[in-house]
């Protein structure tokens, strides 16, 4: 059985056109299909249309959430319920091709990979600003993280139930799937495709989420800022120790002619680097706590 997870918001136009998309692969594929949508707080007719095909289909379930919770963790609710030997996650809007799923599965099957992930070849269709951004993400990303993420990578993937018990061993709140899915190790294989728009409807990852979901990646899978903390503060003690010693030297030598400011800006200077290195010493320790 393949469990497919969809998470929805505001969708109540596209989910008929994706769940007969989606049966239309049956003839291919001789796997049973659970279909487990998440209601991910919408305000449309959304759970409308969920309740109707589930009554009208044994193999399709759904998951309401109380309001709006974002993607991660309509992501996560899926794969806690699902059954399936192999789950995939997929958008309701068509951008993942479902056309795609049987050459998936033979690849599985045939190998001894636990997932096939997809990426877009291209950013055909996306703002050139987003476009942009996102490939700088990916490059900055890949540098200071020791977990590899694939440019252009997309959620849609098909793992085997090994893969997915390892991935809910991971019980963080801020959950960035893209990297979890990396992060635990399974060999995975990428098919690329021709990026695609959605069918209906309009996308509601505006810049400003992209950038905190970018944020929260760097944050859950690099020490880097906390590096970055501790040599900024490291550096400011070593700056402020050889302002001192001028100004103690200059004093002795020439007298002081401004009589007190340099001493209490390399004081400030001092306390101000000893801080940031404290900082960056106890985050580093937080983000061992946080790996563990």
């Amino acid at each position: 059985m393949i469990s497919i997870i969809i998470p929805c918001f505001n969708e109540e136009e596209s989910i008929p056109l994706y769940f007969s998309e989606m049966e239309k692969l049956k003839d291919r594929l001789s796997h049973e299909f659970e279909y487990i949508f998440i209601n991910d707080g919408s305000s449309d007719r959304t759970l409308e249309i969920l309740r109707k095909i589930a009554s009208e289909h044994e193999n399709v379930r759904y998951i309401s959430f109380s309001r709006n919770f974002g993607k991660e963790a309509a992501l996560y609710a899926g794969l806690q319920a699902s059954k399936g030997d192999l789950v995939t996650v997929m958008d309701v809007d068509l951008q993942d091709p479902p056309e795609l799923l049987p050459q998936m599965v033979e690849m599985i099957e045939t190998t001894d990979i636990d997932c096939v992930g997809t990426r877009r070849a291209d950013r055909t269709g996306e703002p050139p600003i987003r476009s942009f951004f996102a490939r700088k993400f990916y490059q900055l990303i890949n540098k200071i993280s020791d977990t590899e993420m694939v440019d252009g990578a997309r959620d849609y993937r098909l793992m085997t139930r090994q893969m997915v018990d390892s991935v809910l061993e991971l019980t963080e709140y801020n959950r960035f799937s893209k990297g979890l899915f990396s992060w635990v190790g399974y060999k995975t294989e990428y098919i690329s495709f021709e990026n695609r728009e959605r069918i209906v409807g309009e996308t509601t990852w505006s810049f400003w989420k992209l950038f905190n979901y970018s944020i929260d990646g760097i944050v859950n899978f690099s020490e880097t800022p906390l590096n970055i903390a501790s040599i900024i503060g490291a550096f400011s003690c070593f700056a402020a120790l050889l302002s001192m010693i001028f100004i103690v030297v200059r004093a002795l030598l020439f007298s002081d002619p401004t009589s007190g400011w340099p001493s209490m800006v390399t004081i400030v200077l001092f306390i101000g680097g000893i801080q940031l290195l404290s900082i960056g010493i106890i985050g580093k320790y937080l983000g061992k706590i946080f790996w563990c």
